[in-house]
C-alpha cells in the first residue's frame, strides 16, 4: 500500500491530489462472534451478517473489494471499524464477508484489496 498522485484538470485550474493506493496485499482475519451487537469505531453496531470490515486507515464507508488469493473468491465490504495501528493484519472482516471468501476454516488468509469508488 502507499500513496498515488492524480493530476486533476478543470477549465480554470489544474492541481495534484493525493489518492489512496487502489490496490494492496495483506493478511485478513474475521471478527469473533462475541463482538456481534457491539459498537464499532464508526458508531455503527457490528452485525456479523453484514458485509463490513475494519481497517487501520481507510475512511469509514469506503467500499473495498477483497479477493482471497487462495481461491480467487471476492466480496465487497464497507469499512466501519478500526484495527489498531500495531495490528499486522491488513483487514478484519465480518463473518458474512469471511463466509463469502470461503475462509472460515482457514481463519487467516492472504487477500488483495481494491478500493471502489
Amino acid at each position: 500500500s502507499g500513496q498515488n498522485t492524480t493530476q486533476v484538470n478543470t477549465a480554470s485550474t489544474s492541481k495534484t491530489i493525493e489518492t489512496a493506493a487502489a490496490y494492496s496485499v495483506g493478511i485478513a482475519s474475521y471478527y469473533s462472534n462475541s463482538l456481534h451487537g457491539r459498537k464499532t469505531a464508526s458508531g455503527e453496531v457490528y452485525d456479523k451478517d453484514k458485509l463490513t470490515a475494519a481497517h487501520k486507515t481507510l475512511p469509514f464507508q469506503t467500499k473495498v473489494e477483497v479477493r482471497n488469493t487462495k481461491n480467487s473468491r471476492t466480496v465487497v465490504v464497507v469499512i466501519n471499524d478500526r484495527l489498531p495501528q500495531t495490528n499486522k493484519r491488513e483487514i478484519d472482516l465480518s463473518e458474512e464477508a469471511a463466509k463469502s471468501l470461503d475462509m472460515m476454516k482457514d481463519g487467516i488468509v492472504e487477500v488483495e484489496l481494491r478500493l471502489l469508488k
